[in-house]
């Protein structure tokens, strides 16, 4: 282990011993956030690496792209704000970011496995989940090393050593690793028989922050992808049977299979690491009802795309007559829809999703945000 990462380490233990002190049912204060994940957290990382999500991506917060494939904030994003922290600025855009309350490692098209494709041909992207674990070695490294040695502007924009060991480390993926399987064509038994792989990708990429000083684990489970527009374009055969609220059973199942034996192993990573605190989040459950209940929710047709549609992708441009115009257009009323581009959630959507997590009732154990540094014991 690099010395730098071993100091790091050995604040660990220190702040911890501090930290697990605070008594039942208090706030913790999180003095950062480092995000590991896919689109439904990146909020740029693919952009700086492939090319800026287009217009008019950003639109109802932003004003403008912002990195994110969403006409507004995130989950992460509300999460941050939560925490009165600032949006998480991506690992990967080295313009005007700044890390000193957290990094985001996450990119749009991860997945825990790496794919054995491209970018350009599947749409999964290479920063798989060892990827972005290496990053974060190496942003502790080298921000230490800069932070300590080089002063000046880098103790204005990088954490302190200490921040790493009381930071909340967050965790939303799986999608992709779910849907490419379905994509080339694999049954839905096949993509569940592969899920025990995953389990353990995922536990040896949490040891290895865990090893690097973190402490306070929030994961998300992953969707129902079966209510996704795109998933059942992709794949129409399995779009039948559907649910009640129109969603594909096949599809969903596997998303089910996997939120359960990733709660199993959350449950086995609190048992072997008891000096941490690992938050399972079913934000499986928080989406499943906001499609279900869109029309009681005062929101538009879930399967109703409000960019682009199945065929067109958001913000995408066409010749028409020699010129180049975006045939990939927002609808006129953002906040009405739950899907922004058949894909990823609207900000509207975002935010019932965050409000149904942030209070703890689709957790395990059932702890606030707030509070999820609390180390549950004899679980």
């Amino acid at each position: 282990m690099a010395p730098s990462c071993a100091a790091v380490v050995v604040a660990a233990v220190v702040v911890l011993t501090l930290q697990v002190s605070v008594g039942a049912g208090a706030e913790c204060r999180f003095p950062a956030v480092f995000n590991f994940g896919d689109s439904n957290s990146d909020t740029g990382g693919l952009s700086s690496l492939f090319g800026a999500a287009p217009p008019p991506n950003g639109r109802t917060f932003f004003g403008m792209p912002a990195g994110r494939y969403c006409d507004g904030r995130l989950v992460i994003d509300f999460i941050a704000e939560s925490l009165g922290l600032p949006y998480i600025s991506a690992y990967l855009n080295s313009i005007g970011s700044n890390f000193t309350q957290g990094a985001n490692f996450a990119t749009a098209g991860s997945s825990i496995r790496r794919q054995n494709t491209s970018l350009f041909i599947s749409g999964f992207s290479p920063i798989s989940l060892d990827v972005q674990s290496w990053e974060f070695e190496q942003f502790i490294n080298r921000s230490q090393f800069a932070y300590n040695n080089k002063g000046g502007i880098y103790r204005q924009i990088l954490p302190k050593a200490e921040y790493f060991s009381q930071a909340l480390y967050t965790f939303d993926i799986g999608q992709n690793d779910i849907t490419t399987g379905f994509f080339i064509n694999m049954t839905t038994e096949q993509v569940i028989a592969y899920i025990p792989d995953l389990m353990e990708r995922l536990t040896t990429i949490i040891q290895n922050v865990y090893a690097l000083g973190g402490r306070y684990f929030w994961i998300h489970n992953t969707g129902p992808i079966g209510c996704l527009p795109y998933a059942v374009v992709h794949r129409p055969d399995l779009a039948e049977p559907k649910d009640g609220a129109g969603c594909s059973v096949a599809y969903n199942k596997a998303a089910q299979v996997f939120n359960q034996r990733l709660k199993e192993t959350v449950a086995r990573l609190r048992k072997n690491r008891p000096d941490a605190a690992f938050t399972y989040v079913d934000v499986y459950s928080a989406k499943y009802k906001l499609i279900s209940e869109s029309k009681k929710l005062e929101f538009d047709d879930p399967m109703l795309p409000c960019c682009g549609n199945v065929k067109v992708g958001c913000g995408e441009k066409a010749q028409v007559n020699g010129t180049w115009v975006v045939v990939g257009k927002s609808c006129d009323e953002p906040l009405k829809r739950v899907s922004w581009d058949g894909v990823h959630f609207t900000e509207a959507a975002n935010r019932f999703v965050f409000e149904q997590i942030v209070g703890g009732k689709l957790s395990d154990p059932p702890l606030p945000l707030r509070q999820a540094c609390q180390i549950s014991r004899g679980q």
